[in-house]
């Protein structure tokens, strides 16, 4: 019995590896960009190589930008009030639904340029908020660029 429990041990633990070695990168939601067989709000994950950057879409590659192609990363904030919510837990009870409203939730976006000859492009991916302070320092070592604080430019028109 010990020696089955062993060996059933020495075949699974490789196997985790293995699938989990599969799943590398960050994962992102699309938001938008010039990756045509891509729709906004479809989820990624986000692979960052020694030269490269891999976009991948259930394991099949969207995109392979070269990292000495990248143009500029950029970055930014969503923050909204959770009203929806608050309007909801109101109908329940009034107290929990005046404290909700008074939350925020925030969403962490990274943009992304690149201009390899004379294919130019860029999109906007949606980072966990876990995840873009990783994804930015990848993005960053593997280019060579500083990322933009995007919030902080302000646009006149």
């Amino acid at each position: 019995m010990k020696r089955m429990l062993a060996v059933l041990l020495c075949l699974a633990v490789p196997i985790t590896v293995v699938a989990a070695d599969s799943n590398a990168g960050f994962k992102v939601t699309y938001d938008g960009g010039s990756l045509p067989a891509l729709k906004a709000g479809t989820s990624l994950r986000l692979s960052v190589e020694g030269n490269s950057v891999r976009v991948l879409n259930k394991d099949a590659e969207a995109a392979t930008i070269p990292a000495a192609s990248i143009t500029e990363i950029s970055y930014g904030q969503d923050v909204h009030r959770r009203v929806g919510a608050a309007i909801g837990l109101a109908v329940v009870s009034l107290g929990i639904g005046a404290l909700m409203a008074l939350t925020k939730s925030k969403k962490h976006y990274v943009g992304l340029t690149w201009a390899n000859g004379d294919q130019k492009g860029g999109f906007a991916m949606q980072c966990d908020k876990n995840d873009y302070r990783g994804v930015l320092a990848a993005l960053e070592g593997v280019s060579g660029k500083k990322a933009v604080n995007s919030d902080a430019m302000t646009v006149k028109n």
